[in-house]
């Protein structure tokens, strides 16, 4: 259908001194062009919603000035942005950023997921391709992709072509199937459910995405004489260089490319994809594209995406789909087009804008600097057009994030982590310690050495291999510091038959039996160097003898062999709701009681799971005990909840026998205090 006439706007060029600064004289309206009026607080509200952060609030009770202050100071936090609880710029320049749709503070259980696989061998299974890019190459990232976690991990993975695997790959746009619809362009790329049957251990890519291999269009070549090699862009061929596929020097219109940097030097070349070679999916066998087609009684000369509703274009190929009912879906060659008015066409080079002929994309005409082209040899004529692509996003890094959601991974708040929720493009990829660290204390360790991590690029000096290397040193300890002084500690807790007392980066022990009094300071970093200086709260498996530690949303675990975490608590099944854990109480020697703000969560350390009927009031079950205790542990038989100074001790039939001063009667301090 012919657009209407173009408006255009002359802007007048006003000369000072001789000179001024050259001004875009030209903005046009352009057909098809949608202009998002978005306003910030539209925008931060959306995103806050979408992601977890602010219907949490909501859904707390608060006020909803306070709940944004809340949901932004969260959104900050764990994007390692400064906690200001304002939407300010950094907050909003990473609002924009491309990333990933599953929600950051958003529970498992909320999918009804498991928090791992119950088997190593995992199975995967392609259903669909993207037209991005040639299956070949997308088979080779998803490979990658799968390689990445089974290289740190005993597990492997085991692709099936048919049937039901444990992790279903496809490409989608919009509403694909599932209640979280993808927005479009450079907005959520993809999203993955945790482990579990039906759609759960799932993978989805959003296929309004540029898919490519990060830095610019994948393009493998078919025939020529280059046996499948790609593209080298750019190329020069007849004195001129290319950036993109061509079908100069050709009648068939087929686009080709070269294969090596000069292709009057070298001659190799192979042809780009194109509907004209052969199609994607449909039921056609990739048997290419006939032009023209009839479909429902009307000709078409070129891919199209009328009688469909996902947006995907494609052709007949034979001479009339009413008559045969033979499909395929459209190849995207490498200079398609998003947007406009022409989504999924290639650009067409030479083509004539207000009376200029142009060779690649131009902004010109464009108040916001974007790129874009023509999709017929005249603009003026017939006003077809769409924006250009630009290095696309990298679908073996958007798949590696997402298998690790898969496997059981949730967002890591780590900028240089592949489980991050930002997209960043990374062109020598190595796993981050947190993402090992992660998947490993899933599945274990693998059977080989670990990847090398990331090394800093800073200057080293190699040390002499007969010098012993001097330890490092930890902050040093006041010993004058007294712990009979403080009138409130981090955590209290029982460490190896001893009473520990935690407080911003020192701690004390008290023997459990005998009569030894009360040991330390002791540097915390020193003894287990991972942690912060504030420990919300700490308790010892009984069984395994292995350490957990809480602080904030986060928790780390002391094993023989090492640290795990630091984790979010979330992966033990605590809701997003909770802030920190604020004291544990051990049911026997495979169950742990967490305290949190007025309730309490029933742990099971075997299974790695809260059970069912939690949380419950600790008011209820353990009556006449201060409901915001901030100490909560065990201690010769008893149950100990504190508050500032104070104790409450209860016995096994939960009775208060007794309320005391921490410095007193734990500590054992004097008087002279």
């Amino acid at each position: 259908m012919r657009c209407c006439a173009l408006a255009v706007c002359l802007v007048l060029v006003i000369v000072q001194d001789g000179w001024s600064l050259p001004l875009r004289s030209i903005s046009v309206t352009f057909p098809g062009d949608i202009l998002k009026n978005v306003t910030d607080t539209d925008l931060a509200e959306t995103y806050l919603k979408r992601f977890g952060y602010l219907d949490k609030m909501h859904r707390s009770g608060f006020q909803s000035m306070v709940s944004t202050a809340k949901a932004l100071k969260m959104m900050q936090r764990q994007m390692g942005l400064k906690e200001t609880g304002k939407l300010d710029k950094s907050t909003l320049e990473a609002m924009k950023q491309p990333r990933c749709g599953v929600p950051d503070v958003a529970n498992y259980q909320t999918f009804e997921g498991d928090l791992k696989w119950d088997h190593n061998d995992v199975t995967y299974r392609t259903l669909n391709y993207s037209p991005d890019m040639e299956s070949s190459l997308i088979d080779d990232a998803f490979a990658r992709a799968f390689k990445v976690w089974s290289d740190v991990t005993p597990l492997t993975f085991t692709r099936l072509y048919e049937g039901t695997a444990d992790i279903m790959i496809s490409f989608g746009k919009a509403d694909h199937g599932d209640p979280y619809p993808f927005d479009g362009r450079n907005g959520l790329l993809a999203h993955a459910y945790p482990p579990g049957e039906g759609v759960q251990g799932d993978a989805h890519f959003d296929d309004d995405e540029h898919w490519t291999l990060g830095n610019g269009p994948a393009v493998k070549t078919l025939y020529g004489n280059a046996d499948g090699a790609m593209c080298h862009f750019p190329f020069t061929f007849e004195g001129k260089s290319y950036t993109s596929c061509t079908t100069d020097g050709r009648t068939d219109n087929l686009p080709w490319c070269a294969t090596t940097a000069d292709y009057s030097r070298d001659g190799k070349y192979g042809f780009c994809p194109s509907e004209l070679l052969y199609t994607v999916g449909g039921n056609a066998d990739g048997a290419k594209c006939v032009f023209p087609f009839v479909f429902l009684e009307k000709e078409y000369d070129s891919c199209t995406k009328e009688g469909r509703s996902d947006g995907y274009r494609w052709c007949a190929t034979t001479a009339n789909f009413d008559q045969d009912q033979k499909y395929g879906f459209c190849p995207s060659r490498d200079t398609a087009v998003f947007g406009g008015n022409s989504e999924g066409e290639p650009c067409h080079f030479p083509f004539v804008f207000l009376g200029k002929e142009y060779d690649s994309c131009t902004s010109e005409g464009r108040e916001d600097g974007k790129l874009w082209c023509s999709t017929t040899d005249n603009y003026d004529e017939d006003a077809k057009w769409g924006f250009c692509d630009d290095e696309g996003y990298s679908l073996f890094l958007v798949a590696a994030h997402e298998f690790g959601h898969a496997l059981g991974l949730d967002h890591s708040n780590i900028r240089e982590a592949l489980m991050y929720p930002m997209y960043t493009y990374v062109e020598d990829f190595s796993l981050h310690k947190d993402d090992i660290e992660g998947i490993q204390y899933l599945y274990g360790r693998g059977t080989g050495p670990d990847p090398t991590p990331p090394q800093p690029t800073s200057t080293t000096t190699t040390p002499n291999p007969t010098e012993e290397p001097e330890p490092t040193t930890p902050q040093p300890v006041d010993p004058t510091r007294d712990a009979c002084k403080l009138t409130k500690f981090d955590t209290i807790t029982m460490i190896e038959n001893e009473l520990h007392f935690f407080e911003n980066g020192n701690y004390w022990k008290m023997p459990s039996r005998g009569d030894g009094g009360l040991k330390g300071p002791f540097s915390l970093s020193e003894r287990w160097p991972a942690l912060p200086a504030v420990i919300d709260s700490a308790f010892e498996d009984l069984l395994t003898k292995n350490m957990y530690f809480f602080s904030g949303n986060r928790f780390w675990v002391y094993t023989k062999e090492g640290v795990l975490g630091p984790r979010s608590i979330e992966k033990l099944g605590l809701p997003t709701s909770i802030q920190k854990v604020e004291g544990a109480l051990q049911r026997g020697k495979g169950k742990v009681l967490l305290f949190t703000e007025e309730s309490f969560w029933k742990f099971d350390l075997k299974s790695q799971k809260m059970d069912k009927g939690y949380p419950k009031s600790t008011d209820y079950v353990f009556g006449g005990v201060p409901n915001d205790a901030h100490d909560v542990f065990q201690y010769k038989g008893h149950m100990y909840f504190c508050r500032d100074s104070f104790y409450w001790r209860m016995n096994s039939r939960r009775q208060v026998d007794r309320v005391g001063y921490v410095k007193y009667d734990l500590l054992k301090c004097s008087d002279s205090y």
